[in-house]
């Protein structure tokens, strides 16, 4: 019975941690479409590290959040139009950004 409880403390102690797996994702590769299909709040997340990479890109180290939300609003327009091309190629196009 002692040992029924501790296994069932150590896999309640473990849990937690397996539900937060990490999980990769080649940001280079996401498409427009599957940009679109996310949730809003995956878009959101998506979105702050693209702007993050962008900013980076270009060396700016000023967050402008009207600046932001015109780009997002930007981004996902000309997503609309082209479903089967990746984020990052349109990022890179729109930035002059030699691959």
């Amino acid at each position: 019975m002692k040992r029924l409880i501790m296994v069932c403390v150590a896999v309640a102690t473990l849990a937690p941690a397996a539900a937060r797996a990490q999980v990769d994702i080649d940001m280079g590769r996401v498409t427009c479409g599957e940009l679109l299909a996310l949730p809003e709040a995956r878009q959101d997340l998506f979105a702050a590290w693209m702007s993050g990479w962008v900013n980076q890109k270009i060396n700016r180290t000023q967050v402008d959040l009207v600046a932001f939300k015109k780009n997002i609003a930007s981004v996902k327009s000309w997503c609309a139009s082209h479903k089967a091309e990746s984020v990052m190629r349109g990022l890179y196009d729109a930035l002059g950004i030699k691959n």
